[in-house]
């Protein structure tokens, strides 16, 4: 939601938005891998969710106002979900080893 708002109404680069939204669609491909909870997603998504955090540092070095605080906010949920997701595999690891 957070990339559809920045690149569509809150802080576009062009007036009326810009093509970055397509950013948002590329979220889409791990969705239904976390919510069923498959490891393999989260192991992968981890580097994939990267893209968002380096988008997130340049952004909110190169830019100012609005747009560099909602650069800042993608870096803070990025690595929010990076850390989440690195948990989130080693402790289905564990489960998986004493279940087998």
């Amino acid at each position: 939601m957070l990339c559809l708002a920045w690149e569509l109404w809150l802080a576009p680069l062009r007036t009326g938005g810009s093509w970055l939204v397509i950013k948002a669609v590329l979220l889409l491909l791990p969705l239904f891998g976390i919510l069923r909870g498959k490891r393999y997603t989260y192991q992968w998504s981890c580097m994939f969710i990267l893209l968002y955090f380096t988008e997130g540092i340049m952004r909110a070095w190169s830019e100012s106002g609005m747009s560099q605080q909602l650069a800042l906010a993608e870096v803070a949920l990025s690595s929010i979900f990076f850390v989440c997701a690195i948990y989130f595999a080693k402790l289905s690891r564990s489960v998986q080893t004493e279940s087998a």
